[in-house]
């Protein structure tokens, strides 16, 4: 199955606040999920945005899908670019030892 990171609708009519979850692809938006992540309430001008940047992180290694609005909403919040900053570092930091090893470089003067 499917594992999905999505919104799913809470608070009263008029004034939406979203859980931000972890759920399977085919249960329906206000139904069963996996686990809670972080809640987004777009009313509030500040602080609407909270996300355990650490479960996220997790599940979109584990090979979670995220929506186009959590997607935007992870980007916002900087778990995405922390994300795509530690893979870049860590294949540079690949890169540069495999070019270091395979240069033929020597200590040694040729004679």
């Amino acid at each position: 199955m499917a594992v999905r990171i999505r919104l799913r609708r809470v608070g009263r009519k008029k004034n939406p606040m979203y859980r931000i979850v972890v759920a399977e692809s085919t249960s329906p938006r206000d139904g069963r999920f996996i686990e809670n992540i972080g809640v987004y309430a777009p009313r509030q001008s500040e602080g609407g945005l909270n996300v355990n940047s650490e479960r996220a992180g997790y599940w979109l290694d584990v090979g979670a899908q995220p929506s186009d609005t959590v997607r935007s909403l992870l980007r916002k919040a900087g778990v995405l670019k922390a994300r795509h900053e530690s893979r870049v570092m860590g294949s540079r930091a690949a890169g540069a030892v495999a070019i270091g090893e395979g240069s033929g470089e020597t200590d040694e003067a040729p004679e």
